[in-house]
């Protein structure tokens, strides 16, 4: 059965775009995490502009990013020591460009942790309802069925086989 009630769990946080090893300028971020949408989080960074720029990928990969190395392509993430201090490092790249950002690793845990008692892993597809919109789909494939297997015209051959 579909769950719906819809939750939205969200975290304001500063990034640092990572320029070079000596320099990083601060992002102010929104993370996202929406229990309609269970597999993904969203990213939204202010860059001082009327746009801001939206990144959603799949939470799994955050979670996994926050205590090794994953990802391939688009989205890849890591945790690392910066001074001292533990972050996440997030590489995103898209046909505008590639972007290197440090996030505080106790802050994406918090919010993550927040996530995951939102919806548990594994238990994402009931949100979705996936079981139930099967069901009807089989149900009317097999009501089709039935339709299809009957003939709609009469035969032109008489009840006892003769022509």
């Amino acid at each position: 059965m579909q769950n719906t009630d819809n939750t939205t769990v969200e975290r304001e946080l500063e990034l640092k775009l990572v320029l070079s090893p000596e320099r990083a300028v601060p992002v102010p971020a929104r993370l996202a995490y929406r229990t309609d949408d269970p597999y993904a989080v969203h990213v939204t960074f202010h860059i001082g502009t009327d746009h801001p720029v939206h990144w959603t990928f799949a939470r799994e990969l955050l979670v996994e990013g926050v205590f090794r190395a994953c990802g391939h392509g688009d989205v890849r993430i890591w945790p690392t020591k910066v001074d001292h201090r533990s972050v996440v490092l997030m590489a995103l790249s898209s046909p505008d460009g590639d972007a290197l950002l440090e996030a505080p690793s106790a802050q994406v845990s918090a919010w993550l942790e927040r996530t995951l008692r939102a919806v548990p892993p594994g238990t994402e597809s009931e949100r979705l309802g996936i079981d139930d919109g099967l069901a009807e789909l089989l149900a009317a494939t097999v009501a089709a069925d039935d339709l299809w297997l009957r003939d709609p015209w009469p035969s032109d051959e008489s009840q006892d086989g003769e022509r």
